[in-house]
């Protein structure tokens, strides 16, 4: 399981949001690792919008490590489910 959880750990996950415009990188351990924000996205009169795609493309990427690792768990709590008194 250890082993499980470090692979998860070093794996990226891409966030993207509005065409690739705002894209964030995270670690399996949450970590935002990069964020690029594509130049034709910036609007110095409307700031909102920028920030609103950053947030999507953040939470994008949070869920995919989110959903990655309740799969990696779920295949090794799976394979304990046939130990007597486990799961």
């Amino acid at each position: 399981m250890a082993e499980a959880q470090e692979l998860l750990n070093k794996t990226e996950f891409t966030g993207k949001a509005t065409n690739e415009l705002v894209k964030a990188v995270f670690t399996g351990d949450r970590r935002m690792k990069d964020i690029q924000i594509n130049e034709e996205v910036v609007d110095p009169d409307d700031i909102e919008t920028l920030q609103d795609i950053i947030i999507a493309a953040v939470n994008e990427a949070i869920k995919r490590v989110e959903d990655t690792s309740s799969e990696e768990m779920a295949k090794i709590t799976g394979s304990l489910s046939g130990f007597p008194g486990m799961f």
